[in-house]
């Protein structure tokens, strides 16, 4: 099989988004931070700053942090795990999530 499947046919972006959002929303709610590490397929590991659903159509924007501004456009199936923890003093950069 070379596509993940998926319920439902292709994934949603926007879907996946929110409800990756509630999930990191509801950890803050109960540890105070978090620190959002997204795997892609490839063994690329990104610390992630915010991940939108824009620009639809099976791919998200992923904003991991850094020096320099860098937006990364993958497939939603390209995203092998999320990864949430808490942040340290050792590791302080958290996730943003979007404005109510």
């Amino acid at each position: 099989m070379s596509e993940l499947w998926t319920p439902g046919g292709a994934p949603n972006a926007d879907e996946f988004v929110r409800a990756l959002h509630r999930q990191i929303e509801a950890w803050t709610a109960q540890h105070g931070s978090a620190k959002v590490e997204v795997e892609l397929r490839d063994g690329s590991l990104l610390a992630l700053e915010s991940i939108s659903s824009d620009p639809g159509v099976g791919f998200v924007t992923l904003t991991p942090h850094g020096d320099e501004p860098q937006a990364v456009i993958v497939p939603v199936v390209s995203i092998a795990r999320v990864t949430i923890t808490a942040t340290s003093p050792e590791h302080p950069l958290g996730f943003s999530l979007p404005s109510a």
